[in-house]
């Protein structure tokens, strides 16, 4: 029997509300309702996920979606031994079976075939059915399904299907207004506000750019890293370079724009 201990998420993570979206998780939760959660890269969306199943004391489970996963990566699959053969549940069977929240991070990056075997856990059925095996599991009371993706990256290949997004609950989530997200960097970080703020400025900059050569706007996530670089005495130029403009884009013009604002916002 597995140990649903080792799944609880056992410290608070830090978790800013932006809204009531606290509530309405609670709400879909105690509903045991599926929930889907758009948002931009970096934005808080796991972070999300892992507070709420601390909050609710809830184990949690967590799977990177990638385009190579398959079903038997998500339910299961029989393995070879020394004494034959023996089946391993994958992590959506074992969150069904314990009653976890399974987290299904960057949903869309999964094949649609794959995708297609959370249906039966996501309306009045709860139940999952492990063909290989020749099993049917009905989801424990305390199983929810939660999934997450950036609307930013969808194309017409990597979409969920309508029969899929239409059955879940849905969270919008997107970068906090400025004061909100320079709170949350210093208090993540521990950094003055006076550079938090600067930082924030400069993401604003990036994120004006979105679709006019970047993909994607800095990221809450790297606004941390930069922050937490600069508390650990690097140079606010050179901490913004490293991780606000590096990692987000090759191109010699956008780097050369953001260089120059945050030689302008930290002169």
């Amino acid at each position: 029997m597995t140990d649903k201990t080792q799944y609880l998420v056992k410290q608070e993570p830090f978790y800013q509300p932006q809204g009531n979206e606290v509530a309405l998780y609670e709400a879909a939760y105690g509903a045991r309702l599926p929930v889907m959660i758009k948002g931009p890269t970096g934005c808080g969306k796991s972070r999300f996920v892992e507070y709420m199943a601390w909050k609710l004391g809830r184990p949690l489970i967590t799977v990177a979606c990638n385009e190579d996963m398959t079903a038997s990566d998500l339910v299961g699959r029989y393995l070879l031994d020394a004494n034959g053969t023996r089946w391993l549940d994958g992590p959506l069977t074992t969150a069904a079976r314990i009653g976890a929240i399974c987290y299904l991070d960057e949903i869309v990056e999964a094949r649609q075939d794959t995708t297609v075997v959370i249906h039966p856990l996501t309306d009045h059925r709860r139940t999952l059915p492990l063909d290989k095996k020749g099993e049917l599991i009905e989801a424990h009371a305390d199983f929810q399904l939660v999934i997450s993706y950036n609307p930013g990256y969808q194309s017409l290949m990597k979409d969920l299907k309508q029969s899929t997004k239409q059955r879940f609950t849905g969270f919008d989530f997107d970068y906090p207004e400025a004061e909100l997200e320079a709170d949350i960097v210093a208090k993540e970080t521990g950094l003055e506000r006076e550079p938090t703020a600067k930082l924030i400025k400069i993401a604003h900059t990036a994120r004006n750019l979105k679709g006019h050569g970047l993909d994607e706007g800095i990221s809450t996530r790297l606004l941390v890293y930069a922050a937490t670089l600069i508390k650990r005495g690097v140079a606010p130029v050179d901490a913004c370079r490293m991780a606000l403009v590096r990692p987000i884009t090759d191109d010699p013009d956008i780097r050369a724009t953001l260089d120059h604002a945050i030689d302008a916002v930290f002169a």
